[in-house]
C-alpha cells in the first residue's frame, strides 16, 4: 500500500510529458483529444493539462478550447540552449582573457552539487598545464563555485552548507561566514578564493547570465598566490567581469 503513491506520481509525470510531446507534434489539441491519445478519462487529462498550464508549459488557445505549448517551454529551452552554447561562445573570450591576464581561465557550470569546468585557456605565465576540464570542484572552496552558489536555489545552497569539507587551513567551513561571503558576492558581482582549495592557489570568478538573466555559469582566473595576490583581485575583476558580460551577451543576455 505504501508503494502505490510513488507509482501514481511517476505515472502522472509520464503522462504530463506525453502531453507536451503530443502538443509539440500536433501544434494544438483539446482535452478530449489528449484523453483519447493517453487512454485516460477526460477528467484526468483536464487535471494534467491544468497542472502544466499553472507552470506555463501549456496555454489555452482563446475561444477554441484547445491547448498549445506555452512560454514556459521557451524559458526552459532558453536555459538549455545557453548551457549548450557556453563552450562554443565562451572559448574565444576565455582565450583572450588568458592572454590579457596571463593566467589560467576556466568556464564552469553548476553540476549536481559541484562546479564542473567545461573550458580552459592558459596564459603564457601559467606555471602548470593541469587540465581542469571535466573536473568537479567544491562549491564552497572555489571562486566559480561561490559564484554559482551565490545565485543557486535554496536546495542547492542548503546541501552545500551541510557539506563544508576542509581542504586547506583557509577553507571556509563556517556556515555564517560562507553566507556572508555569498552575500558580498551578489553585491559586488564577483567571488574569490585565497588558498582555500589548494595551498598556493588563488582565483577570482564572475557570473555569466543566460536568457532571462539567470546565472548559468562562472568564468574564473586562477594562478599562484604569489602572483595572483589578494591585492590584485579588484583590478583583475574589471577585465574578468567585462569578459563575463561578453559571454552573457553571446548566449542571449543583454542586461536588464
Amino acid at each position: 500500500m505504501g508503494n502505490e503513491q510513488p507509482v501514481v506520481q511517476v505515472q502522472s509525470v509520464d503522462r504530463a510529458l506525453a502531453i507536451l510531446d503530443m502538443l509539440a507534434r500536433r501544434g494544438e489539441a483539446g482535452v478530449t483529444e489528449i484523453a483519447a491519445e493517453l487512454e485516460v478519462h477526460k477528467s484526468t487529462a483536464f487535471r494534467l493539462v491544468g497542472a502544466l498550464e499553472n507552470r506555463q508549459l501549456v496555454e489555452q488557445v482563446s475561444d477554441r478550447g484547445k491547448y498549445r505549448l506555452g512560454f514556459g517551454i521557451v524559458r526552459l529551452a532558453g536555459a538549455t540552449t545557453a548551457r549548450l552554447d557556453l563552450p562554443r561562445e565562451g572559448q574565444p573570450v576565455c582565450e583572450r582573457l588568458a592572454v590579457e591576464l596571463d593566467e589560467t581561465v576556466n568556464l564552469a557550470i553548476l553540476d549536481t552539487g559541484a562546479a564542473t569546468n567545461i573550458t580552459q585557456s592558459y596564459g603564457s605565465a601559467a606555471v602548470t598545464t593541469r587540465n581542469w576540464i571535466g573536473q568537479r570542484t567544491p562549491l564552497h572552496a572555489t571562486s566559480s563555485g561561490k559564484v554559482l552558489l551565490a545565485w543557486a536555489d535554496g536546495t542547492v545552497l542548503e546541501e552545500a552548507l551541510d557539506t563544508l569539507e576542509r581542504f586547506t587551513p583557509k577553507t571556509i567551513t563556517s556556515r555564517s561566514r560562507l553566507l556572508a561571503e555569498l552575500k558580498l558576492t551578489r553585491e559586488r558581482g564577483w567571488a574569490s578564493t585565497n588558498e582555500e582549495l589548494e595551498v598556493g592557489l588563488n582565483a577570482v570568478a564572475a557570473p555569466i547570465r543566460g536568457t532571462g538573466g539567470a546565472v548559468v555559469a562562472a568564468v574564473s582566473v586562477s594562478g599562484p598566490a604569489y602572483r595572483l595576490t589578494v591585492d590584485s583581485f579588484p583590478s583583475i575583476t574589471d577585465k574578468l567581469r567585462a569578459g563575463a558580460d561578453e559571454i552573457s551577451a553571446r548566449i542571449g543576455y543583454f542586461g536588464d
